[in-house]
């Protein structure tokens, strides 16, 4: 069985041979520079320049050779950046700071910083639609964006692997949050929702344009999409399963059962944080997978999760806690964390082994193999009795 095999198997809540296993196969599962550095040294791998493919988060591309020795499953294809725009770095002050292609504005500090941080959102102090109509999107269809999918998506194909397609952007509230600011999306989501329906509509009918194209050139190659907004915090979903059905969903429907018309895939979802009461909700907006499990937040137990949902969704996520586990336990603290998720998650198939979330900078790269080792010594079929 291939990876290719392995994954689908899993997607499809078939027990495959082995858990699949990713790191950077997604934008949501890969590993900050500093830890990867640390890693490849640690497995005396030859130094390279490093990827970084999501500035923000300061996220490399992990390269082949490490995406051998440990074995993962799956390769992710990333739209190119936009024709027309180009990133450009500004010193100011102590921070090093640029602005992406939808005008928000990002900064890092130059002494010690690890990520880039919002801090100026384009429409903060928009007070009408007119305001909001008039502000100029980028252009989905920039042939920047198409440059190299179908070399990239053959080259993984190739190789046996499942292949991820990202988005050439966060979802559709969060890009919204993003360009508001979130103080006034709150509001925004209370008292102004005219604005977010408005927006909401706008971002959904600018992605089916750019998924449309995506799909029609790579589809026949593409396993799994991805799609992502926050909609948890550490203790509470960040808005009630009211609000999210009243102005998210419907627009997530429509986008998702877009996508899916498109090329058989699956519907990767990206939400942090204790999104338990959203569950069902996303399960009817049509999300096939739910990544990264974040654990460590209240409702989001792994027996409970694979019990009630277990059928419908596929747990992308869930190995190893980034928050509290990956980087301050001990090596065989990790392996016995690892090792308890796994039993919780892999019976019958829907489960792709990963961190919840990205590997953070602080995290050894010795417990990254502990996690790494436990996947492979416990992930194989067949799994210990709940």
């Amino acid at each position: 069985m291939n990876s290719h095999d392995r994954v689908w198997q899993s997607l499809n809540h078939r027990e495959p041979d082995h858990v699949p296993f990713d790191l950077g196969g997604t934008g949501l599962s890969t590993i900050h520079v500093t830890a990867y550095q640390n890693l490849r040294r640690y497995l005396d791998l030859p130094a390279v320049e490093p990827r970084i493919a999501f500035i923000a988060e300061q996220l490399v591309l992990v390269d082949d050779d490490l995406a051998e020795r440990l074995q993962t499953d799956v390769r992710p294809v990333l739209p190119g950046v936009a024709a027309v725009f180009q990133y450009t770095f500004r010193d100011e002050g102590a921070y090093e700071a640029y602005t992406d292609e939808w005008g928000i504005g990002w900064h890092k500090p130059k002494d010690g910083g690890l990520y880039y941080d919002m801090y100026h959102h384009p429409l903060a102090d928009a007070n009408s639609l007119d305001e909001l109509r008039a502000y100029p999107l980028p252009d989905p269809l920039d042939d920047g964006r198409f440059v190299a999918l179908r070399s990239k998506a053959e080259a993984a194909t190739s190789k046996g692997k499942c292949v991820v397609l990202a988005g050439p952007c966060a979802g559709i509230a969060e890009v919204y949050s993003w360009m508001r600011g979130y103080e006034q999306y709150y509001i925004d989501l209370a008292l102004n929702q005219k604005y977010v329906a408005y927006m909401l509509d706008r971002l959904m009918e600018w992605k089916c344009v750019f998924w449309e194209r995506a799909l029609k050139e790579i589809g026949d190659l593409v396993d799994v999409v991805i799609e992502a907004d926050d909609l948890g915090g550490q203790a509470s979903s960040l808005m009630s399963p009211n609000t999210y059905r009243s102005l998210i969903q419907p627009r997530h429907k429509r986008l998702f059962s877009f996508i899916k018309a498109q090329a058989p895939v699956k519907l990767f979802y990206h939400t942090c944080g204790a999104v338990r009461a959203l569950i069902p909700d996303l399960i009817d907006a049509g999300i096939d997978i739910l990544n990264p499990v974040q654990i460590s937040s209240p409702g989001m137990g792994l027996y409970e999760l694979k019990r009630e949902f277990g059928r419908d969704l596929v747990f992308w996520g869930g190995g190893a806690d980034t928050q509290h586990v990956l980087g301050t336990a001990t090596p065989e603290q990790v392996r016995v964390h690892a090792k308890r998720n796994i039993e919780a998650l892999a019976p019958g198939g829907g489960f792709v082994f990963t961190a919840v979330h990205d590997i953070q900078a602080n995290v050894p790269p010795e417990n990254i193999m502990a996690m790494w080792e436990a996947w492979q010594t416990c992930g194989v079929r067949p799994h210990p009795p709940e």
